[in-house]
């Protein structure tokens, strides 16, 4: 049981970090052109596409995908609680879908930093994923690094953005409790 609750929610977080990095793409106007920009827009088109019919774009934000991020997150929380809790609740399912995107999008922004700090180690010359990372990650660490300016060579502002964002995470889901 354990074993298909973590595999059914796996495939939903996994395509539901997919949509918020398509958000996070457009949000920050990251190279369109780019292959990893590519590969997230053939991977979210099928379902971003039709809801740009309803859901228009405001202001430079994609709507659509932001709407289909909380889709998706409804849909986890609907499906684990049909297939493994025995029943539905609507209400618990829409609280727990956003919360559900709220932790992912915590989660992907983790996870690029940590690869971002590992690529800017290891990475020489161009690398198309480490620029779209460069991208994504600039606009939270310019203000960190005005604060803090490298020291040494040594970039501080990634550390300092992840206990940040580790801080608001507790402090949020102490809030929620």
């Amino acid at each position: 049981m354990n074993a298909m609750q973590f595999l059914v929610g796996i495939v939903f977080d996994l395509f539901l970090m997919v949509v918020l990095l398509r958000f996070w793409l457009q949000l920050v106007r990251a190279d369109f052109y780019n292959p990893l920009s590519q590969a997230v827009v053939k991977a979210t088109s099928f379902a971003v596409n039709p809801l740009r019919k309803i859901i228009p774009g405001v202001g430079g934000l994609d709507l659509a995908s932001l709407v289909l991020a909380f889709i998706v997150g409804f849909a986890k929380m609907a499906a684990l609680m049909t297939l493994f809790g025995g029943y539905f609740d609507a209400l618990g399912a829409l609280v727990g879908g956003a919360i559900t995107v709220l932790k992912e999008a915590f989660s992907l922004v983790f996870w690029i930093l940590i690869i971002r700090a590992i690529l800017s180690w290891v990475a020489q010359g161009y690398n198309p994923v480490a620029a779209v990372f460069e991208q994504l990650t600039e606009p939270m660490l310019r203000p960190i690094r005005k604060v803090i300016p490298p020291l040494g060579g040594l970039d501080l502002s990634i550390l300092v953005l992840i206990i940040g964002m580790q801080f608001l995470q507790i402090l949020m889901m102490d809030l929620l409790r």
